[in-house]
Parts: C-alpha cells; sequence; structure tokens
C-alpha cells in the first residue's frame, strides 16, 4: 500500500471524532434539530412519581451524607421515594439505610455483590411506574433538581435525562468549565437534538420505568439506558440546567485507574451489543456510537500509526516533512508540560497535556480490554 494513502487514512481516522465529526452534526441539524427535546416548559404539566436509586457498596462514612442530601430535594409529598441500592455492602452501611426506615428510605440489598448494575436492577424490579432518577453516593443534587429534571419528561420522545457534571475542589469552590468540558457538553447538545446521547453521566441520571426494563448488568447503566432509549423509539437528552457536583478524588493518581475502568466498560457494552452499530437497526443513532465512541476510543492507535508512517512520506513533499515536525512539536509540548508546572498552566498546553494524556489512557485500556480485561465489580474511590 502507498504510504501517502496510507498517511491521509491515518489523518482523517486520528481527526474524525474530534473535528469531523461534530461538523457533521452541525450540519444534520440544520434539516433533523429536534429543538424541543431540549428545551423543557418552565413548570412541568404534572408531577409524576419518581424514584430515587442511590448505589452503595461500604459508604458507611458518606451514606448518611447522601441521604440527607436526598431528604432536602424539593418535590410534592408522597411523589419521590428514595431506594439505596446495596451491592452486598459487608459495614454498617446497610444498617444506617435502615436507621430512616420512617423516613421513607428503603433499603434494597443484592443478594450476592455483581457490580453497580446488578445492585440497581434488585431496586428497579421494586419499581412499577414513573420516573426513576439514579444517583452515585458520592454526587450531591440541588434542592430543586428533581424539579428540574422532571420538566424534560413532558416531551414523549424523550426516554432519558443526563445531568451535567460539576467538580468541587476541595476548598468548597466549584471549578470552572475546561474547554475540554465545554466541547464535550456542546457535543452532548447537538446529539440530543439529533438521535440522543450515546452515554449519560453515569452519576446522576433519569430514566422512565419502560426505560428500565432490559438491564444488562455486564454493561455501564449509562449505556443501558441510551441503548434501550434508541430500541424503544427514545431519544436520551442532556439536561444543562440539572447539575451533579462531586469532589476529588482523594488520591489523585485513582482518577488515572477511573479513567480505564470506563472506558473498558463501555467497550465491554459495544463487545455485548454489536447491534448497536448497525445503521440499518439504529440509523444515525448508530452513526453516532460509532463516530463518538468506537473511532474516538481508536484514535491513540491512529496517532501511533500515523507518527510511524510519516518519515517513510517526507520523500514525497515538504508538507509531510511539516508533519512529522509538527507530531513531534506536540508531543514534546505534552511532555514538556508533564515536568513543568508553569508550563501547564498556560491554556495552550494544558489542552495538549490533557488531549495526550486521555489518549495514552485509551490505548491502556484497549490493550487491556483486548488481553481480555472485564471490569463489572471494583472498589468505588475514595473522594
Amino acid at each position: 500500500m502507498d504510504m501517502t494513502f496510507l498517511f491521509w487514512i491515518l489523518l482523517l481516522l486520528s481527526v474524525f471524532s474530534y473535528f469531523i465529526y461534530p461538523f457533521t452534526l452541525l450540519l444534520l441539524n440544520k434539516f433533523k434539530a429536534d429543538e424541543a427535546a431540549i428545551n423543557p416548559p418552565d413548570e412541568p404539566a404534572s408531577y409524576p412519581d419518581v424514584t430515587l436509586i442511590v448505589t452503595a457498596y461500604n459508604e458507611k462514612k458518606r451514606i448518611r451524607e447522601k441521604i440527607e442530601n436526598s431528604l432536602e430535594l424539593e418535590y410534592p409529598d408522597g411523589k419521590l421515594a428514595l431506594v439505596v441500592a446495596s451491592d452486598s455492602s459487608t459495614d454498617e452501611t446497610d444498617s444506617i439505610v435502615e436507621s430512616y426506615a420512617d423516613q421513607n428510605v428503603r433499603l434494597v440489598r443484592a443478594q450476592e455483590r455483581l457490580g453497580k448494575e446488578n445492585a440497581q436492577l434488585a431496586a428497579i424490579k421494586t419499581v412499577e411506574h414513573g420516573i426513576i432518577v439514579f444517583s452515585d453516593v458520592a454526587t450531591r443534587i440541588e434542592t430543586d433538581g428533581i424539579m428540574k429534571l422532571v420538566r424534560y419528561f413532558d416531551n414523549p420522545k424523550v426516554g432519558a435525562i443526563s445531568s451535567e457534571d460539576r467538580f468541587v475542589s476541595k476548598d468548597g469552590s466549584v471549578a470552572g468549565e475546561g474547554a475540554y468540558v465545554k466541547y464535550e457538553m456542546w457535543l452532548r447538545k447537538q446529539e440530543s437534538k439529533l438521535a440522543g446521547l450515546v452515554g449519560l453521566s453515569g452519576s446522576f441520571f433519569a430514566a422512565r420505568v419502560e426505560v428500565c426494563e432490559q438491564w444488562d448488568i455486564h454493561a455501564p447503566s449509562d449505556f443501558n439506558t441510551a441503548l434501550n432509549c434508541a430500541q424503544a423509539g427514545y431519544k436520551a437528552v442532556t439536561a444543562p440546567d440539572v447539575l451533579g457536583f462531586y469532589t476529588d478524588l482523594a488520591d489523585p493518581s485513582k482518577e488515572y485507574a477511573r479513567k480505564i475502568r470506563t472506558v473498558i466498560r463501555g467497550m465491554t457494552a459495544l463487545e455485548r451489543h454489536p447491534e448497536v452499530m448497525n445503521p440499518g437497526k439504529f440509523g444515525l443513532f448508530s452513526f453516532q456510537v460509532l463516530s463518538h465512541k468506537l473511532l474516538r476510543w481508536s484514535v491513540p492507535w491512529t496517532l501511533l500509526g500515523l507518527f510511524i508512517i510519516t518519515p517513510f512520506c517526507m520523500d514525497e513533499g515538504a508538507f509531510y516533512v511539516l508533519a512529522y515536525v509538527a507530531q513531534l512539536a506536540f508531543y514534546g509540548i505534552a511532555l514538556a508540560s508533564h515536568w513543568s508546572e508553569s508550563l501547564r498552566q498556560k491554556s495552550w498546553a494544558k489542552i495538549v497535556y490533557f488531549f495526550v494524556q486521555v489518549n495514552i489512557a485509551l490505548l491502556d485500556a484497549g490493550v487491556q480490554f483486548l488481553s481480555g480485561k472485564r471490569m463489572t465489580v471494583w472498589q468505588p474511590s475514595a473522594r
């Protein structure tokens, strides 16, 4: 195969998910945008029954705070129930939850520890109708969060909504949105207007009960919900005014492990549900899954291939020489930023450094996944 042809193929695959895909969404939304899905009414037409399911495993230090936060949520009397789904906790988590039984807090305990999704399924089976809200112990919800959330379900096309995450620093301040976060939130908005989100915020999201009937305990719940929406003719949308606040990890080095776990679980979901990549069955939703998930996960591999191939193309013209110099400079900035905190404070260097970090994690996760690693059960990171 001609090396220059391979160069252009690898370059196209490297930039497609981050640059060409968003432009394609913009173009498609010129003709097919569903603006109503992301623009709910100021007040809901009715207040459906809501069940808040909080998943916990050995959370004796944090579960009381989470329950207290949940009990402060504003919603019509008798319409909001709190269920704590215990993943067979072995500490005092369950007894703490049971001490709130007189405040309409219910404990559902999984019979064996099979992971977050299995505990969620045990709780889902106890809910007959209405809206189910899923939340992690580490996530704090604003007092009017549920009130804001239910407005989106006035639209009969909406099957699920995703909150937007906000990071809380150790000093209690809410960190500002970086360039990457703003990009991701903008992308979510475009997907919401088209075929719906391909993944929700796993720490705080909501869905109609019927959307949760098919629940794969071996795939992440945020993907489960997006897939189930697409299968049932609904769409999952982002809710920029519904926020979930979470604090920094107690051990920052665990953040890398969290990224690896998230990606491996996402890859496992596609492995278990390859039908979602069939455009004949899922239409534009498949295009979004392929573009946002599969092609993004492939970026570190295509970038590595591009770096190896480019020197073999430099005899073909100055462009390829410049392309190689640009790659060397790009990775050089990332390496220098790793060792220089002052350089990392510069916005342009921070973006380069973060991009390379993310793709190293994607590469690591891909290698582990291909070597057979799967992650259903894990110990939650301390915050």
